[in-house]
């Protein structure tokens, strides 16, 4: 049984798994996720799953299984809320998690944009990711730039958990070559591999990838309209400020984590 955050195209694949069972919240259990992760945050290519078996406490307000099965929960802002690791250790200690982690300046640039979709009001990206433009000071405090900080984060994590309880799984990837992540993650959970390449239908107008099921002869099932927004323009030179901000952090986390998500190779291939 196992408790997940994450994006939902992930929600979605794993739905096809024949041991994974998939709910919608109630509020009750959401009324949980608040108290366990802090508050929900909404934040484009960022996410977390946690997966471990849940006591009695919580068990009731979790989707019905039958053995064997695995119940599935998600909350994005478990990665950045200090007190998570903390409070989901001391409920179950052998979690598996699940961290879906994409380039930290197109991630910030992302979940501006959502916040943009809702408060077309608020200030320019440029004006909200500096302290001091001027002075090139970044504002690391403004959540959009501090959830990229992936290793100040997962260092938090490795207080509680090993790494081998952790699979961290590319956003990039995530797009160009879906089934090899949903491979990934599988293995992970030790599923059987169900969700192969005869699952996806890339969209090109949304750019990202559609699941479908290889018998049914409906329309793919595509993210919806909140998701593959266009970006606003950004000064370039305002990311050239971030990418070297962000450098040592991604370095720091390729290290902590064994894995070269290449973020640098990808902006200088731009």
């Amino acid at each position: 049984r196992i408790r997940l955050g994450t994006r939902r195209l992930w929600v979605r694949c794993l739905a096809l798994l024949s041991g994974v069972r998939i709910q919608r919240c109630h509020e009750l259990w959401c009324r949980s996720q608040t108290r366990l992760g802090s508050r929900i945050l909404h934040a484009c290519w960022r996410g977390m799953m946690a997966l471990f078996p849940f006591p009695p406490s919580s068990r009731n307000v979790m989707p019905k299984t039958v053995e064997g099965q695995l119940t599935m929960e998600k909350t994005p802002s478990y990665f950045v809320t200090n007190e998570a690791p903390k409070r989901i250790h001391s409920m179950a200690k052998d979690i598996k998690l699940i961290v879906v982690v994409r380039n930290p300046v197109t991630r910030a640039i992302s979940d501006y944009t959502q916040t943009l979709s809702k408060k077309p009001e608020i200030p320019t990206f440029e004006v909200l990711a500096f302290k001091n433009r001027t002075l090139g000071l970044i504002d690391a405090s403004w959540s959009a730039i501090r959830i990229g900080i992936y290793a100040l984060h997962l260092e938090n994590w490795l207080q509680y958990f090993p790494l081998s309880q952790i699979l961290f799984v590319s956003g990039e990837r995530l797009i160009v070559d879906p089934a090899g992540e949903m491979a990934k993650v599988q293995d992970f959970l030790g599923l059987k591999r169900v969700v192969t390449e005869k699952h996806f239908y890339f969209n090109k107008t949304k750019g990202f990838p559609c699941l479908k099921k290889p018998e049914d002869s409906g329309a793919p099932r595509c993210l919806g309209k909140s998701k593959g927004r266009t970006h606003p323009r950004i000064d370039p030179d305002v990311i050239h400020r971030l990418r070297k901000f962000y450098k040592p952090f991604n370095m720091m986390f390729y290290q902590m984590t064994g894995q070269d998500f290449q973020w640098e190779q990808e902006e200088s291939d731009k």
